[in-house]
Order: structure tokens, then sequence, then C-alpha cells
């Protein structure tokens, strides 16, 4: 019964739908009494020989008259009822995606996708149901229940009422206990739902390179063993579940018996008539679905509850980057970097520490360094993925912390080392910030991230559907595309994380070619192993360890000694060797 507080916000504000549902329940209920004391009557008609053909006919045509105003009456609670029940449906679901959009980094570094996927759907179908059968039930068995005991106390014999109702309080205990072990069970089984969401989840978004290492038979264990423990603790669930119905069903048996024993002999002693006695017992078959409907709205309730206890600990984590209020101007300015040491949440070794720097409109950085240097986490504080846990980053002259998140946003346009497409068009993937793009605008786009003649060659060009994740394309075609995609933003800001890898030198010459054009007074942030892509940048910081060990423009860090010069060095050897022509065997 927690669940019905838990929702009592949503029944509060739909409460005209609910009203409406739970009179036509109670409409249902009075006429649903009507049947068995019409029944009553025709019996001791016939066995007194008191009725005429005339008054059976209008007896039989009053029950089918109740019966199909019953019928009209329950589909229109239906849709009141289950109409409010699944507006609850798309708020939370709603709610569900806009938390998880606001949302940083270390959020799903807690959470799992699979997980999140298992509280979106079933979690929410679970209290949904709740919501909808449940409010139903509870109010159908209460109302219906209270009736018929009603009309059997103060119409027949309300001695014989309590005489049947022994069984009923030993009913409801063991019925009480049997939801709080559902509850339990039903928590931990949900949970064991989100383990398969995630090992089904991982397995199929790596499916490629489960095949490239010939691992089909081992995620298949993997996957097995994994479902068989969440069949097991379903079965657990189920074991509970099926103690509902055969412990009403006992309950009913019992006290019909004692109806039926005491009846009878009330009747033999002139107390009840055999008419009444008819009626009493089609009365305490009437109590069968209260009682059942009792036991059913116990189990879906908690089932319910468990699932919505899922769902609000998700909606009640707070992000771990609290949105600024104050916001920024439109012009232009210098961005002020002073890092004296950040370490991520589940990590407390120093991922950066003692980086300072001012990167000036329209200038370029390059930033660069061994794999694990802290390249990409500098750049994961500036679009404040993370807050600095030492030191300060301002634009002009306000802390990022205390800046609106959209304001700043706004202002980069961001490409990935691991770009993402969605199961989309090409076009609508590069228009992904631009809904309102045209196609020139996109083809444009295209063109100076050098894939718009790749593009071209695609089946349907530019609305070719490449896949989810983009798996039609290689991965030099997704990160131009990804290219493509931030340069039609046309924002201020642009930060390309490792962004060329994938692409051959030749192309990366070309499209840092296109990026001079398009961003004269653009800025620039690049991070790149490729020093080649470093070479029109205002100035370069060289990562090790977290730290900025070196720094300079191009031709600075190529005469000085150190990690830049050597690696420069080697990959001007790697290029000239690429370049010189395979000689051929001697015969």
């Amino acid at each position: 019964m927690r669940l019905f507080a838990q929702l009592a916000w949503y029944f509060r504000r739909e409460w005209q739908r609910y009203l409406g549902a739970v009179a036509l329940l109670i409409i249902i209920a009075i006429l649903q009494l009507l049947p068995p004391k019409l029944v009553g009557i025709i019996i001791d008609g016939v066995t007194n020989k008191t009725l005429s053909e005339g008054k059976l006919f209008g007896w039989l045509g009053l029950i089918l008259g109740t019966a199909i105003l019953v019928y009209l009456l329950r589909y229109v609670w239906r849709v009141l009822l289950f109409g409010a029940s699944y507006k609850l449906a798309v708020e939370l679901r709603q709610n569900f995606y806009r938390q998880l959009s606001r949302q940083h980094p270390a959020f799903y570094l807690r959470h799992r996708t699979g997980d999140l996927i298992a509280r979106a759907t079933n979690d929410v179908d679970r209290v949904v149901f709740a919501a909808g059968e449940g409010v139903l039930t509870l109010v159908d068995s209460l109302v219906m229940g209270l009736a018929v005991l009603i009309v059997m106390a103060t119409q027949i014999s309300w001695e014989l009422t309590l005489l049947s109702l022994v069984p009923m309080p030993i009913m409801a205990a063991v019925i009480k206990r049997y939801g709080d072990q559902l509850h339990q069970r039903f928590k931990v089984a949900q949970a064991a739902f989100s383990s398969l969401n995630d090992q089904a989840q991982e397995s199929l978004t790596s499916i490629r390179m489960i095949k490239a290492f010939g691992l089909e038979n081992h995620q298949s264990s993997q996957f097995a063993e994994v479902a068989q423990d969440t069949g097991l603790k379903n079965m657990r669930v189920a074991r509970v579940d099926a103690r509902f119905d055969p412990t009403i069903y006992v309950s009913i048996g019992m006290a019909n018996m004692i109806a039926i024993g005491g009846g009878s002999w009330m009747v033999v002693n002139g107390h009840l008539t055999l008419g009444q006695l008819t009626s009493f017992v089609m009365y305490l078959g009437l109590m069968i679905w209260p009682m059942l409907a009792l036991a059913w709205m116990f189990n879906i309730v908690e089932r319910g509850s468990a699932a919505y206890s899922r769902i609000r600990s998700l909606l009640q984590e707070a992000p771990c980057v609290v949105d600024g209020t104050v916001p920024l101007s439109p012009e232009r300015s210098v961005l002020e970097v002073n890092i004296d040491s950040f370490h991520y949440p589940v990590n407390s070794a120093s991922a950066l520490q003692d980086v300072h720097f001012n990167l000036a409109p329209g200038n370029m950085l390059g930033l660069c360094g061994p794999t694990g240097s802290g390249k990409s986490t500098l750049l994961a504080l500036l679009q404040r993925q993370f807050d600095v846990t030492q030191g300060s980053i301002t634009y002009q002259g306000k802390a990022l912390s205390d800046v609106v998140l959209d304001d700043w946003r706004a202002r980069m346009a961001v490409v990935s080392q691991t770009p993402f497409l969605f199961s989309d068009t090409v076009a609508q993937n590069i228009a992904l910030g631009q809904p309102d793009a045209t196609p020139e605008q996109i083809e444009q786009a295209a063109k100076m991230a050098c894939v718009h003649d790749d593009i071209l060659r695609l089946p349907q060009g530019y609305e070719t559907e490449v896949g989810e994740r983009g798996v039609m394309l290689s991965g030099g075609q997704k990160q131009r595309i990804s290219i493509a995609r931030a340069l039609l933003l046309d924002a201020e800001i642009l930060i390309l994380d490792d962004a060329l890898s994938a692409v051959d030198g030749r192309t990366e010459h070309q499209i840092l070619q296109n990026l001079r054009q398009w961003g004269n007074n653009k800025t620039v942030i690049i991070s790149a192993h490729r020093l080649s892509a470093l070479i029109d940048a205002a100035e370069i910081l060289v990562f090790n360890k977290g730290t900025v060990v070196q720094r300079g423009n191009h031709e600075t860090l190529a005469a000085s000694a150190g990690w830049y010069r050597d690696m420069n060095r080697y990959q001007q050897l790697e290029a000239a060797l690429d370049d010189v022509p395979a000689q051929e065997e001697p015969v």
C-alpha cells in the first residue's frame, strides 16, 4: 500500500479521472447486487407458486438490462482509469529521460546502460500497472465486498454473515505476510533483470569484436548464466505469487462450508427460507472476486512499489555538476584556465595538476602527449563535464561553475575521439545540432570535412541510413561526418579531441586547410597524436602524467629537447618511409 502514498501527488492532480472511475465502480457494484436478490425472489415465487409468467419475464428482463448497463459502465471507467495511468507512464518516462540528460559522465560511471533501460521500461510498466489495475482492484474489492456484506447482514441474516467471515482475518494476515515477501523478492528480481539487460546490451553493441575473437560460445555461456540467475530469482517471486490464489480459495471454501452448514440448520429451524439461503450462497459467491482482487491488488501494488523505489532513487539523484545562474554576454572573451589539481570522483589520484594557460579568441591551441597524459581530461573540464577540484576555469571573468551551462555549451562544437552516429540518414546526422539546416549548408559542411565525395558514393547519398552507431561506415567516414556536424554549428569554439586519428595524412592535411579557411575568427582546440595537425597552433601544450611539461609553438618545440622533438622526428621518418616506393623483388 506504500505505492498509493508515494503516488498521491499524481492522484491529487488527476482527481477528476480517478473520482469518475471510482463513482462508476460503486454504481457497478450496486447494480451487481440486484441479480442474486432477484434470483432469490424468483425461487421463492416458484416454490410458493405465487410467480406469474409476466412477472417471471419481467424479472429476467431486469437481470438482462442490468448486465447490459454494467457492461457499458465498465467500458467508461476503463477509459477514465487506464487513460490516467497511461498519462502517468508518459510523465514518468519524460522525467526519467530529462534526469538522464541532466547527468554527467560521473553518473554513468555508477549506472550501466542495461539497468537504466530496465528502469525506464519494465519498472515504469509495473508502476503504471499498479496505478491502473491496482486502483481498480482496490476500489472494486472494497466496494463490492462491503456492499455484499451489508446486503447479506441486513437483508438475509447477520448471524450467518458473521459465521461465514470467521476464516477472513486469518486469510488477511497470511496475505499481508506474502505481500512483504513479494516486495523484497521482486526488488531482487528486477535488479537481476537489469543485469540481464546489461549483458544483452553489451553483447549486441560489441558483436563485431565477439565474432572477430571467436567468443560466441563464451559469451553465450555467460549470458546463459545471467539468464539462469534471473530465472531463479523470478522463480522465487513466482513461488510467493503462487500462494495467493490457493489461500483465497481455501478461505472462500471454508466460508461456503460454514455458510451452507449453518444456513441449512437455519432453514430447517425456520429462521431462513430456501430462497434466502440460495441468495446468501450467491452473494457469498460474489465475495470470491473481491477476495481474489484484494490478493491480486497486494501482488501488483507490492511489485509496483518495489519498481517505483528503483525509479525514485534515480530521479532523486542530483547531478554532480550543478547548473550555474550567471548568463554570458554575447561578446567573445579570453578563456583562462588555472587548474591546480583535479581528480575524478571515483579516484583520489590527481588526473591533472598545475595546468595554466590563456586562450584568446580566434587562436588555435594544440594539446599533445603520451596516451593517458591528461589531454581528454582537460577537454572534459573545458566542456564542464566535471568541475575542477582545485583551481578555476573562467570566461568573461566568470567562473564556469557559476555560468549557465546552456550558455557556455552553446558556444562550443565538439568532435570526440569516439564519434557517435545515430541510426538515421547521413544528412540528419550532420544536421543534428541544427535541424533546420538546408541541404546546401549540409553539403558545404561535408565538403569542408572532406567527406562529401564519400557520401555521394553511398547507395542513397545523403539519404543513406547509416545503421546503429554508423555500423555501415568506416571509422574515418564516421569521424569526418562528426567533424561536418560540428562545423555546421558555426560555434565560437571548436574542440577536436583526437578527431583525425582515423583519416590518412593527405585527408588530414586537406581538412586542416579547410579549418584554417573556416576558422579565421574561430577559437580551435585540437588534441592529437599526429603532430602534423598542430603545426598552425599559436601554442602547443605537451602533457605528461597530468601536467604540462613543455609549451610553445611548433618551431620552438621541434627545436627543443624533449618528447615533442623526439615524436616529431619519429613521425617525419615514418612519413618519409611511407613515401618511398616499394622496390621490386629480384627474380
